[in-house]
């Protein structure tokens, strides 16, 4: 078998085309693979459909391939192109997606690679620079969410996601049934997510089943002017509920352990994750030190308590229990004379509505929140943007759930 045999199909050559010659390059480590088409050939119009024959060929292009024994392998060839009407079109490779200047075996490897590691680690493992690797993403993620198309899951989450620093936000929004990234916007406002659902007939909106999102007043506005029926498909998942409450809990350590620090009482110092934590998640090694901070009536410790107590409220089987029980626990927290914490109870009972819904349907924001995990994972693989579109894109790449591999012609 010749070398030019060989390579025929090692690479899937087809008729008409077909391996000229290989030429192995030792000094620059490389192998060169020369392609040209059979005499005659009529080729498909890629505009029309018809037949025609060849008017002329475009200049010598070259295409990076898989490695051959650790030598880069390039292929080589010149284009047919057809004259249709007034027109003169270029037939594209076979073993290439158009514009690309890899194979289609070298560019699904890439993205294999790029899914498993940052550009950087990628570049080293491909041999490729930082501009051709982007190149691949980007138009796999192009390519992508074309196949996708444009479409409105019934479970939606909304959250927000830092972009950089000085309070540089992008609006995400998730499908919660698939966990993945559907949409995203500059900014956090009303119009961030209004941009989404301007792409939907008021039909495709009254589909929504649930909006799952925290307390944003933007989002809540957002959704309330455009899906119908809104008080029953907005949902106040109970990650974003609980926040609030911890949030006043450390609220409180911190004024609390202020206070006694002037005294020369270091008793709070160094415990404020034993207050964050659920009594359950306190580790071993700890638990003793936090029975007896417990014991001495600090107002941290009322906080937690009502903190504590507020998980009940997810275990309620109705709508009508869950609202007995956060009367009580209202009635608790707003006289705990807590000011942190009677500012949170006063927020969760403006949105009352949405945190029972998610009491009722069981609904939780976790598939956004698990997605901004990765998301904040793929932040520090790259060290960080300073562009937003590649910021999307590289979420979208990771998050999309996308069909991002060129079509391989079949054997």
């Amino acid at each position: 078998m010749t070398s030019e045999d060989l390579y025929q199909q090692v690479l899937g050559i087809r008729a008409p085309w077909r391996v000229a010659e290989v030429k192995l390059d030792k000094a620059r480590q490389m192998v060169e693979v020369y392609l040209e088409h059979e005499k005659g050939v009529r080729w498909k119009c890629p505009e029309c459909g018809e037949l025609h024959g060849t008017y002329d060929h475009t200049p010598e292009r070259r295409w990076r391939h898989l490695d051959s024994c650790e030598y880069a392998t390039y292929l080589y060839a010149r284009l047919p192109r057809v004259e249709c009407g007034n027109r003169y079109l270029e037939i594209s490779a076979p073993w290439a997606s158009e514009g690309g200047r890899f194979t289609l075996a070298m560019e699904c490897w890439c993205i294999d690679t790029l899914q498993e590691c940052d550009v950087t680690g990628a570049e080293r493992l491909t041999g490729l620079d930082w501009s051709s690797l982007w190149k691949i993403v980007d138009r796999a993620v192009k390519r992508g969410r074309a196949r996708k198309g444009v479409q409105l899951p019934p479970k939606l989450g909304v959250d927000e996601k830092s972009f950089g620093r000085f309070h540089r936000y992008e609006t995400l929004v998730c499908d919660l049934e698939e966990g993945s990234v559907e949409y995203i916007a500059e900014g956090r406002k009303q119009a961030s997510l209004a941009g989404y659902f301007k792409q939907f007939s008021p039909e495709e909106l009254a589909e929504v089943k649930v909006v799952a999102m925290d307390m944003w007043q933007p989002y809540i506005r957002a959704v309330e002017a455009a899906v119908p029926r809104p008080a029953e498909k907005i949902v106040f998942d109970r990650f974003h509920a609980m926040r609030y409450v911890t949030n006043a809990v450390d609220q409180t350590r911190r004024q609390e352990q202020k206070a006694l620090k002037r005294e020369g009482n270091d008793a709070l110092k160094g415990s404020r994750y034993l207050w964050l934590w659920n009594a359950e998640d306190v580790p071993e090694e700890r638990r003793q030190e936090f029975a007896e901070l417990k014991k001495d009536h600090l107002r941290v410790g009322r906080a937690w308590s009502i903190k504590e107590s507020l998980r009940d409220l997810w275990k309620q089987v109705s709508e009508d229990e869950a609202k007995d029980f956060f009367k009580k626990w209202y009635f608790w927290a707003t006289h705990s004379r807590l000011p942190s914490m009677i500012g949170a109870a006063k927020t969760l009972k403006a949105h009352l509505t949405g945190v029972l819904n998610s009491v009722t349907q069981r609904i939780t924001n976790a598939c956004a929140e698990g997605l901004n995990s990765k998301i904040e994972m793929v932040k520090r693989m790259a060290c960080g943007f300073r562009n937003r579109e590649h910021y999307r894109t590289m979420v979208y790449f990771h998050c999309g759930k996308l069909d991002l591999y060129p079509t391989v012609p079949s054997s």
